[in-house]
């Protein structure tokens, strides 16, 4: 811990609040104080966001290559310090040790990937129908870029985001979530040491980040807007972007159905529910919010279910042995405790779990409830915890109006061994990422993003690069004929 930075990083310099305000940072497993972190304020944004927009031009007119280098040596340096990088995970968020260190690499991942892409940015040249002239077509930066990122995947939601604008060319300033700062400002430290520019990559920590944020959107100066977080921030920062036209691209809010026919094999999708659900303690927006069963397996599959969730054992991430951290918070604790609740009085019936334990942290353990009503809060609320709701159903197609029934469209998981019934579920399903017969679809190398209020554009893959690109046509007139002599 005592490598991590704790103020705020402006114009390649570490320096206070200009309040001199500072917020601690404490671990969910104890309740301790980990740390004392600067509390930016509005000054200290705008202050970022011009280092930014004055480090632009620089950043832009790098090469390809050198942008690509400085990613590369940004992964080897995060490889390097993968378990320290890890540990400051699991105390300020709560995962296990080995999950935050998964996550780790999963970040680095980010780096390597958009190394490749920098050097991938096409254009275009082709002859007017007419013959009269030509088309040429630029991807240039979109310019300085404000990056929001969540507290429950506190690298890896920085690099989908600050590897693609060094990409192409983009200065940023980050604001990570004030539950857990510590890694991203560990991440700044590490792009700072393989010599990314000063001014290109700045993070703002604060307490106050409707205070700070709204200024820098309003101003002119910020020309891409991403954020990753609730469906409720995102409207009300679109609504800021708007008057400025700002390029964003928003991961927002799920509600993702997980779907097991009975044709599945009930070993593989009790191993994919695990992995959809239990990922992260269950706070994820790819968790999966609703399990359908079809009502020939649902008792088979919900007895197995259970089976492996009582397996789990939760305590202090750091604890050897430990799958099953602490959620992030208090506030967290709550809403987990009432959707439960909620479900039982409407009917459900609790397999395993069901309560808190009491006692320091904020824990919750592995819980399955079976017979949950569709009235259920839990049917409409992101649960972010480790409950598992299951619901059973008789046909693919009340499944189908099942799954689809949300304002979010996210991710859905689906179960089956009969292809043609996989691919009419892939297209049926309102959501933005399917996993068919698996439980984990995030990947580097793959689009992520959803549809409907779960979100605008997409991060990773190929195309992630994109949302930090503008198009430029320059229309050329036809070439004069050549002359004799």
């Amino acid at each position: 811990m005592d490598r991590v930075p704790t103020d705020l990083f402006i114009g390649g310099r570490w320096v206070p609040a200009a309040s001199g305000e500072r917020f601690d940072v404490q671990d969910p497993a104890t309740g301790r104080v980990l740390a004392s972190v600067a509390d930016a304020g509005p000054e200290d944004g705008m202050r970022a966001l011009e280092a930014a927009a004055q480090a632009q031009a620089e950043l832009a007119a790098s090469s390809p290559r050198q942008r690509a280098d400085w990613l590369n040596a940004a992964y080897q340096a995060v490889m390097d310090r993968a378990d320290e990088l890890a540990l400051v995970m699991t105390l300020e968020m709560g995962k296990p040790l080995a999950e935050a260190k998964g996550e780790v690499t999963y970040a680095a991942e980010f780096l390597r990937h958009f190394a490749g892409e920098a050097l991938r940015i096409e254009g275009g040249y082709q002859r007017s129908p007419a013959g009269d002239g030509r088309f040429l077509l630029l991807r240039q930066p979109v310019g300085p870029s404000l990056l929001i990122t969540p507290w429950n995947f506190p690298m890896a939601m920085g690099t989908r985001k600050i590897a693609p604008a060094i990409a192409a060319g983009c200065t940023s300033v980050i604001k990570p979530a004030h539950q857990t700062p510590l890694s991203m400002l560990a991440l700044v430290d590490v792009l700072a040491e393989v010599g990314v520019p000063a001014g290109a990559v700045n993070a703002v920590t604060t307490t106050h980040a409707g205070a700070v944020m709204e200024p820098m959107i309003r101003s002119g100066l910020a020309r891409k807007l991403s954020f990753t977080g609730s469906t409720k921030v995102g409207k009300v920062l679109l609504e800021q972007a708007a008057e400025r036209v700002m390029r964003t691209s928003m991961e927002l809010g799920g509600n993702a159905p997980f779907i097991v026919f009975e044709d599945a094999d009930l070993d593989d999708a009790v191993a994919g529910a695990m992995a959809a659900k239990m990922r992260n303690m269950g706070e994820a927006c790819t968790a999966a919010n609703r399990i359908y069963v079809q009502e020939s397996v649902a008792e088979a599959f919900g007895q197995r279910l259970a089976e492996e969730m009582s397996r789990r054992r939760m305590g202090p991430g750091t604890e050897e042995g430990v799958t099953v951290g602490p959620l992030i918070d208090e506030a967290a604790l709550d809403k987990v405790r009432e959707l439960v609740q909620d479900a039982v009085e409407r009917g459900a019936q609790v397999l395993t779990g069901g309560e808190a334990p009491g006692g320091d942290g904020w824990f919750y353990p592995p819980t399955v409830l079976t017979g949950v009503s569709p009235e259920a809060r839990m049917g409409s609320e992101e649960i972010f915890g480790p409950v598992a709701p299951l619901t059973p159903f008789t046909t693919e197609a009340e499944v189908v109006g099942l799954a689809n029934d949300t304002p979010f469209g996210l991710v859905s998981y689906v179960y089956t061994r009969d292809l043609d019934r996989a691919l009419r579920m892939a297209e049926a399903l309102e959501s933005g990422m399917v996993g068919l017969n698996q439980g984990v679809v995030s990947n580097p190398a793959a689009p992520f993003g959803g549809i409907k209020e779960s979100g605008l554009g997409r991060e990773g893959g190929a195309v992630g690069i994109e949302e930090f690109l503008e198009l430029k046509y320059v229309g050329i007139a036809g070439p004069r004929p050549a002359q004799d002599g």
